[in-house]
């Protein structure tokens, strides 16, 4: 089955980014790009659904925008298979849907409507904790290549799927993977914790944990080049700043110590807010969904 790369779409400029995302995403993997745009229900609906043609004005500017969505991915990616769908119903919930079929879903970072809240609430943990594959949220200058994917790495019960997806996006793209290990100091420590021999030795410790974790992936992917960083830091300020020079971050959907907020805390907030290339969100494959 050629699973499709979802784009999400409202409209909204930051959904149009990642609409052309989508499309150079499609041809990459040599995949169909399938745009979606869900149309919520909204109150008036309730006592007037019964009334002829009464949605026909709305559906017909849904049409359209879906139209000129999948002219720009065309235009984007000449040659690629571009399909549409208008879907009613919960955004989150058809999201969801869509997801249990595809390759990724790619959504913008801002939006309107239900779109709004994709990163903002509900919404986007929803699409993140509950997807059945990865979801790529499309932030900053997405068409500048740098040749670098940074993961975040914590050592948790996820970091399996998130490496793997991280050196196959390397892979893919011919790029490196530079990967991130952050540590802060005990709660009561004084700042002079994180450097001097104390601190000398905790970044040895940690940089030989590191190794460890990433020496299977290195004879995986002998092709791919793998840079360390281990940064004295929170993990959503040390990935952020690595984001400056990368064409994604990837991160888990859940983990343990400060990584274990993502996506559900400070972690996935700082980095879904504030990194400047698109982040993909990877949730263990047969992993429960996580708590609303």
């Amino acid at each position: 089955m050629n699973r499709p790369v979802i784009a999400g779409t409202d409209g909204s400029p930051a959904a149009s980014e990642a609409v052309r995302w989508a499309a150079r995403e499609a041809v990459l993997r040599a995949r169909p790009l399938r745009i979606v745009h869900v149309r919520e229900q909204w109150a008036g609906d309730v006592p007037v659904h019964t009334m002829k043609n009464y949605r026909d004005p709305e559906a017909k500017h849904c049409r359209a925008m879906l139209a000129d969505a999948a002219e720009a991915a065309r235009a984007s990616a000449p040659g690629l298979e571009v399909t549409t769908a208008l879907v009613d119903g919960d955004l989150v919930q058809r999201l969801l849907e869509e997801s249990e079929a595809a390759d990724q879903v790619v959504i913008g970072s801002r939006g309107q409507g239900g779109f709004a809240g994709l990163l903002l609430g509900s919404v986007g943990m929803g699409v993140a904790g509950h997807a059945g594959c990865p979801v790529v949220v499309v932030r900053g200058d997405s068409a500048t290549r740098h040749g670098r994917i940074v993961v975040g790495v914590d050592g948790s019960e996820g970091a399996e799927a998130v490496l793997a997806h991280a050196f196959a996006e390397a892979e893919i793209r011919g790029a490196v993977v530079h990967a991130v290990h952050a540590w802060q100091p005990p709660g009561l420590s004084t700042p002079a914790v994180g450097s001097g021999s104390v601190g000398e030795r905790i970044v040895a410790e940690r940089g030989t944990f590191l190794r460890r974790v990433l020496a299977p992936w290195r004879e995986r992917f002998p092709h791919v080049t793998v840079t360390e960083s281990i940064v004295c830091g929170h993990p959503a300020g040390a990935l952020r700043d690595a984001s400056t020079e990368a064409d994604m971050v990837v991160v888990g959907s859940r983990g343990h110590g400060l990584l274990a907020s993502a996506v559900f805390g400070s972690v996935s907030h700082g980095v879904l807010h504030h990194a400047h290339c698109p982040v993909a969100v990877v949730r263990p494959k047969g992993a429960a969904p996580e708590p609303a």
